[in-house]
């Protein structure tokens, strides 16, 4: 038997990790990548922000309230529940790998999460605040006014901080290393043959035409209801709303599909229960398709692949107002 010299070894190990990494690029889905280039200061404060509910006029809701990192980044109720108990127009989609989307929210109106992250606060269905306001409570706890100050080197305190910082928390909320990650670069047992054959039917009936990329979706605005009428439960009318074109009406944004079976309920309007019914309305609707008993099992079955490692940190304990106490954030439903 030949011996392989310590160069050849390493050049063939080279020749490996690029032929995996060819042969992840051929497919229409390619593997998440763990956060980078991410200031760590900004994200510790971030995270404070992202859980304190005094960014609210009631202080009891907060970012976490409606998407719950212990939950897929979001509420499981078909539309959230806002201030005074508020039943918002439209399904929370989920925190998880938003860094990846083309746009913020279901009609695309923000575009990046910093946009994003001060859209709730004033919005007087959800924390019912005012970013004024919102700024006079934060500059009121010592504790904020410190680290503020450290991470933006400023002693003013505004909201464009605020966002910004929440932003640079969200960014790290991938959710790499799902089974189906490690089938993508090399792992060919961590799928079964359902999970492949699956994958292989959401491939050939053209569910990935919007359902690519890193994010399995995300990055595309499309027509809700292609082949048949979608009867909506929400008065949300999609893309609509920001161009003022009817050609947009009912266009939302693509929904990212990783840790989908745990973003239950679907759609814009959560009136899907169960990734079963999901996909046997996508299949009808946006297809002209409609899937077996066993190729839905299938293709659902490939869909709980997609789910990755959770975001792990411990709760923020948060600065106290001046007659407080320190105490965590509970992960709140």
């Amino acid at each position: 038997m030949l011996k392989m010299t310590k160069a050849a070894l390493a050049i063939a190990a080279l020749l490996g990790t690029a032929a995996l990494a060819h042969a992840a690029d051929s497919e229409p889905i390619q593997p998440i990548k763990p956060a980078a280039n991410i200031n760590l200061g900004m994200v510790e404060l971030g995270k404070k922000l992202y859980f304190d509910p005094r960014l609210s006029k009631s202080g009891f809701i907060s970012c976490n309230s409606c998407h719950n990192l212990s939950m897929g980044g979001t509420d499981n109720i078909p539309t959230s529940i806002g201030d005074k108990w508020q039943q918002g127009p439209i399904n929370a989609p989920t925190v998880l790998n938003s860094s990846l989307n083309l746009a913020q929210f279901w009609d695309g109106r923000a575009a990046d999460l910093k946009e994003q992250a001060g859209g709730p606060i004033a919005n007087p269905g959800e924390m019912a605040f005012t970013h004024t306001l919102a700024i006079d409570v934060l500059k009121s706890i010592p504790g904020y006014v410190r680290e503020f100050k450290q991470v933006f080197g400023k002693d003013k305190i505004d909201i464009d901080q605020v966002t910004l910082a929440i932003a640079e928390f969200e960014k790290t909320l991938v959710t790499p290393n799902s089974r189906f990650d490690q089938w993508l670069l090399g792992k060919k047992d961590a799928l079964t043959k359902d999970e492949l054959e699956g994958y292989k039917l959401f491939k050939d009936s053209g569910c990935v035409a919007c359902h690519n990329g890193e994010a399995v979706g995300g990055n595309s605005f499309q027509k809700m209801g292609l082949v048949e009428p979608y009867k909506a439960k929400s008065p949300a009318e999609g893309r609509v709303a920001v161009t003022g074109k009817d050609a947009d009406r009912f266009n939302f944004k693509v929904p990212t599909l990783r840790n989908v079976e745990m973003t239950y309920p679907y759609f814009h309007d959560g009136a899907a229960n169960t990734l079963t019914e999901a996909v046997d309305t996508m299949g009808r609707l946006q297809l002209g398709k409609k899937f077996s008993k066993e190729e839905n099992a299938r293709i659902v079955a490939f869909l709980k692949t997609l789910t990755g490692d959770q975001p792990a940190f411990q709760l923020p304990i948060l600065p106290p107002s001046s007659d407080s106490t320190p105490r965590p954030t509970p992960f709140s439903k």
